[in-house]
């Protein structure tokens, strides 16, 4: 088990870095909110093989949560995510108090454009706005050479390389693919709140992903029809509700037509968990 520094202040942050830019070293960064799960573990991973130094964050968010969402009751379990961090040969944990990122008077937001303004934002229309700035702010604290971020965030993913071309921040954006159970159900904090029935229904969602994929690749007119068809599969299957189900251009997230790189991304209830996936296509 390896030493993992943990750092709580920016001052002590900045220290840490500048120790290891004195050195030389490569610095890659794999921010989160914590509840640490095999997902976030191959993300350290693929940090590990591409820097010579690791600094994982863990920080739940409150500038992205809407009021009536579940910041209260997000998975916090610090003690086991040190361990985890340790056992796999992170090399320090950046885990701020709130007044660290948004000290007493912080008014500045970033506000990211068209590429956040459908799907998760047109339900969560705080989301991406609390996303980027917090991201933005660890770039500037970290200062990292490269940052990972897992593809089953799909959306986000293309919010924080939008920022980063828009606004020349100097980080790296290193995608990683999406971890998934053995049944298919990506990984995620929030499967802890599904219950046993409800984990039993969950993996429906990577075969709605996977038959729209189908469609696309081998009959793409019908894909209007068979989009609604999923939809009511998926009802039928036990989701209380569908936000989405859409394909879209894979990196602008602007509605699909032939020819254009697509993405299949999806989000819906099952009880009272909002689950989010997608995929592209080959």
């Amino acid at each position: 088990m390896s030493s993992l520094s943990i750092v709580r202040t920016r001052a002590d942050l900045r220290n840490l870095v500048s120790n290891w830019r004195r050195d030389g070293r490569k610095i890659a960064l794999v921010p989160t909110m914590g509840a640490l799960h095999a997902g976030h573990l191959a993300l350290i991973e693929q940090a590990k093989a591409s820097a010579d130094v690791v600094i994982a964050s863990i920080f739940v968010n409150p500038a992205q949560f809407a009021p009536h969402e579940d910041l209260a009751r997000y998975p916090r379990q610090e003690a086991a995510d040190i361990e985890s961090l340790q056992t796999i040969g992170c090399d320090a944990l950046y885990a701020p108090h709130v007044v660290e990122l948004y000290p007493d008077g912080f008014q500045t937001r970033v506000v990211p454009g068209e590429v956040a303004a459908r799907l998760e934002g047109a339900f969560r229309p705080h989301f991406f706005g609390g996303v980027a700035t917090v991201v933005a702010k660890l770039f500037l604290q970290v200062d990292p050479d490269i940052a990972i971020f897992g593809e089953k965030d799909w959306q986000q993913l293309q919010v924080i390389c939008t920022m980063v071309r828009d606004l020349d921040l100097k980080v790296e954006i290193a995608p990683a693919p999406t971890h998934r159970e053995a049944d298919g159900l990506a990984l995620s904090s929030r499967n802890a709140y599904l219950s046993a029935a409800e984990r039993e229904i969950a993996p429906n969602l990577k075969q709605a992903l996977d038959k729209i994929a189908e469609t696309l690749t081998q009959a793409p007119e019908t894909l209007s029809d068979v989009l609604e068809q999923t939809k009511a599969q998926l009802l039928a299957a036990g989701f209380g509700s569908i936000d989405y189900l859409e394909v879209c251009h894979s990196q602008t997230l602007e509605p699909w037509h032939l020819g254009d790189p697509a993405r299949v991304l999806v989000a819906a209830w099952l009880g009272k968990t909002r689950l989010i996936d997608n995929r592209g296509l080959d």
